[in-house]
């Protein structure tokens, strides 16, 4: 099931939620996507993947194949979050929360491992970010849960 259209124009300039994955962060995972669902508007900086959605494509309505990346935009983050459980293949990077979306994402993906108190996010300008919120990977299938167990990022769950 499609989602409703989320953004109505491509995104001009930076917003609140540009905050972009580290490359060291995929080159610890050592995995390949077929598709990044929520791409910054310049294209993938560091995600390894064949494809990619970016605002103006507006990934929610979209279809969604393969196996996926997903650093969803926080300030939305609970659409992105049920459309990634329902797809079950790929790894999320999500910030913990009380919502429904998030403790139906916590109890059924087959792997959970949670980033160091220090890592940060790459800003469009290059610079790295404080994360303010304790923040993880989140994996459905067995090749995505074998490249969190080789990151050595933490513990996998």
């Amino acid at each position: 099931m499609l989602q409703p259209r989320l953004f109505a124009t491509p995104q001009e300039g930076t917003t609140s939620d540009d905050y972009y994955t580290p490359k060291w962060l995929f080159d610890a995972l050592g995995i390949e996507f077929d598709l990044d669902v929520c791409c910054p508007p310049e294209g993938p900086l560091h995600t390894p993947c064949k494809a990619y959605y970016t605002q103006e494509d507006d990934g929610l309505a979209q279809q969604w194949y393969g196996n996926v990346w997903m650093n969803p935009p926080f300030s939305t983050n609970k659409v992105w979050i049920q459309r990634f459980v329902a797809h079950r293949q790929g790894i999320c990077l999500s910030f913990m929360s009380k919502s429904q979306a998030f403790r139906t994402l916590w109890q059924t993906v087959d792997g959970i491992v949670p980033l160091p108190p220090d890592w940060k996010f790459v800003q469009p300008d290059g610079v790295r970010a404080d994360v303010f919120m304790p923040c993880m990977l989140m994996a459905y299938g067995a090749d995505n849960l074998e490249a969190l167990h080789r990151s050595k990022i933490g513990r996998v769950r």
